[in-house]
């Protein structure tokens, strides 16, 4: 397994005829591992599997975490070579963005419509438009036939899929399901923060989706309460929501339940797929 940090190596790297990559902010858990895992089966034996790990500035609001943020990359390229990985391309914000700062007043950005200020757009202005736009240029560079994204960050998911879709790429999106903890907390770089007994509060994230997802035959309206119902009392809920399969209102047939809360300082995101009744 190869190790790069400039876009000249990156691009003489990528050299089978076919390609996948995951994108990454470093500090990899098993949740990573999954998802190069079924990038490989994807790709075949035969295919190149790239693994970008960068910190991207631009999706970080004000105030939020991007200088605490961990960088492991040694321990990072240890779960990429373990899981398949091929290539781990591990730029800094200069190689990507072209100065240390990453936007500058005139960059050029993907916008991500209305999309992107909701739930997590409307929690994190600029979020999206960081996020998309440093995913555009990841595939800009590594020229994958698959892209391989987990489904914990379902926001992100669908917003991807929607920008490929409308610019074109020639690029297959895949969902790939959330890898959870054994009382049920999604895996996330974040759950590092957590104290031991804000960790066994967490738990009732998941649990509180779930119950969502189990009254949702009942419709929206009772099912949010069981939601809300299951938190722990220490729990800032940011928001519930149930939504359809991309993010619109929700209607009767397949549906997503989405939630941020926050757990002492960490925000956790969750969400699941659920089929929504009739009140």
């Amino acid at each position: 397994m190869k190790v790069v940090h400039t876009v000249a190596d990156v691009r003489g790297a990528r050299n089978s005829s076919s390609r996948g990559v995951v994108m990454t902010m470093g500090a990899l858990h098993d949740g990573h591992a999954s998802l190069i895992r079924e990038t490989r089966r994807l790709v075949g034996s035969a295919g190149t599997v790239i693994v970008t790990d960068f910190v991207n500035p631009t999706q970080f609001g004000v105030g939020e975490d991007f200088s605490q943020y961990p960088r492991t990359l040694d321990h990072d390229v240890a779960i990429c070579a373990e899981a398949g990985a091929d290539i781990v391309f591990a730029p800094d914000v200069v190689e990507v963005y072209g100065n240390a700062s990453g936007f500058l007043a005139d960059s050029i950005t993907i916008d991500p419509g209305p999309l992107g200020d909701i739930l997590e757009g409307a929690a994190r202005p600029g979020h999206m438009r960081g996020m998309l736009t440093v995913v555009a240029k990841l595939m800009g560079l590594t020229q994958p036939d698959v892209a391989c994204f987990g489904e914990k960050d379902y926001q992100q998911l669908t917003l991807i899929r929607r920008m490929v879709s409308d610019l074109s790429m020639a690029v297959e999106v895949v969902g790939v399901p959330t890898v959870r903890e054994a009382d049920g907390l999604a895996m996330s770089s974040r759950n590092r923060y957590l104290s031991s007994d804000e960790r066994a509060i967490a738990s009732c994230i998941p649990a509180a989706v779930a119950a969502v997802v189990a009254s949702a035959g009942s419709g929206v309206p009772q099912a949010l309460d069981a939601g809300r119902a299951a938190l722990h009392p220490a729990v800032e809920l940011d928001y519930l929501v149930v939504t359809d399969p991309k993010l619109g209102p929700p209607t009767p047939g397949p549906g997503r339940v989405l939630i941020a809360a926050r757990v002492g300082t960490t925000r956790l995101i969750d969400n699941d797929a659920c089929i929504v009744g009739t009140p």
